[in-house]
């Protein structure tokens, strides 16, 4: 089973949650899925130094970067295909939020990288699963219509999933929110105040739900 991880950088401030990517490639090594690693190949919008958050004054490759959490090659979105992966996972970050998109500056007026948009798009039109951890639920909300996930509790997040027409529900960090019309999979991580260990749980369980449905949509 191949399964595509978009990764958006490399560090929490400014590119892919560490811990959650992690714990994604933890638990689809556990079920033995062979992991494709997508990205894009630009700059991210900014360099945060992870210490005191302060802004860098230099630029970083977001495949470059990724490279780092997927300890090799990894793909460029403008050549992903849908026929290459059984389901398509998004670990949080504010890299995906200020590099996948603009959400972290624009909010409710956001808009999606071509790229990124094209790849979730053609894995709903062929009705294979999608996943989305932490803020990385907002990218299916803005792009499918009525698309149910969560991003925990209420928040600002939530409130511009609701504005675009999408619905949000809330769960807690252990939860995965399956909207199955749409055959998309969402839970919180660290969009909850909560350990390692907690955000683990919430995200094995839905590795283990995407694959165990990839599984009944392949016989």
């Amino acid at each position: 089973m191949n399964v595509g991880v978009c990764l958006a950088g490399s560090g929490v401030f400014d590119g892919s949650e560490i811990h959650e990517t992690v714990c994604t490639l933890l638990a689809l090594d556990r079920l033995n899925a062979t992991v494709r690693f997508y990205s894009l190949s630009e700059s991210q919008a900014h360099v945060i130094n992870h210490h005191d958050q302060t802004e860098l004054q230099e630029s970083r490759s977001c495949l470059v970067e990724s490279a780092r959490l997927a300890r090799g090659p990894v793909e460029d979105f403008e050549s992903f295909n849908s026929k290459d992966v059984d389901a398509l996972l998004f670990p949080g970050g504010f890299g995906v939020a200020k590099n996948f998109c603009d959400f972290a500056f624009k909010g409710t007026e956001m808009t999606i990288k071509e790229p990124v948009k094209n790849a979730i798009l053609s894995m709903h039109q062929s009705k294979k699963p999608l996943a989305f951890m932490c803020i990385s639920s907002v990218l299916a909300a803005r792009l499918i219509p009525g698309a149910i996930v969560t991003v925990g509790s209420k928040s600002d997040a939530s409130q511009a999933i609701e504005s675009w027409g999408a619905v949000h529900q809330e769960s807690t960090v252990e939860q995965v929110v399956i909207d199955e019309a749409n055959n998309i999979f969402s839970t919180p991580a660290y969009m909850c105040e909560a350990s390692i260990s907690n955000i683990e749980k919430g995200i094995s369980i839905l590795v283990e739900k995407v694959l165990s449905r990839t599984l009944v949509s392949s016989r």
